[in-house]
């Protein structure tokens, strides 16, 4: 016997194996949050390598996600980037959202409606 088994064993596993089915409605509810209600759109982080992720993008934001745009491993590539975030613009364009560079590595695109302040304002300091 392993020790796999005697894990089991005592873990009060059968030594059938794991129901499939089982297993996939378990690991289903990993992404659910009981501790909140869901929300009507969410702000959804995206690491952009290839050309394909354009597509998932898109599609979040038809569906009014807002999206963290990582660009840091398409960096490497910058016709390729260049190529991907011209698309993006233009897509955005149409549905009246915003695109913004955050930092050398991430952007931020929003959806229909949403317009992101480009301007930095200086932080005002209180008077004693």
């Amino acid at each position: 016997m392993s020790i796999f088994e005697k894990l089991g064993k005592s873990l009060g596993v059968s030594s059938k194996g794991i129901d499939v089915e089982e297993y996939m409605n378990a690991a289903e509810m990993d992404d659910v949050d009981v501790m909140h209600e869901p929300a009507d759109h969410y702000i959804k982080p995206v690491a952009l390598q290839q050309q394909t992720d354009v597509e998932l993008i898109k599609k979040e934001l038809s569906s009014a996600n807002i999206i963290l745009l990582n660009i840091s491993e398409m960096a490497k590539r910058p016709n390729t980037l260049k190529a991907v975030i011209d698309d993006l613009k233009v897509y955005v364009d149409k549905m009246n959202g915003d695109i913004a560079r955050i930092d050398q590595d991430k952007i931020l695109l929003t959806p229909g409606k949403i317009k992101i302040i480009k301007t930095r304002k200086a932080a005002s300091r209180t008077e004693r």
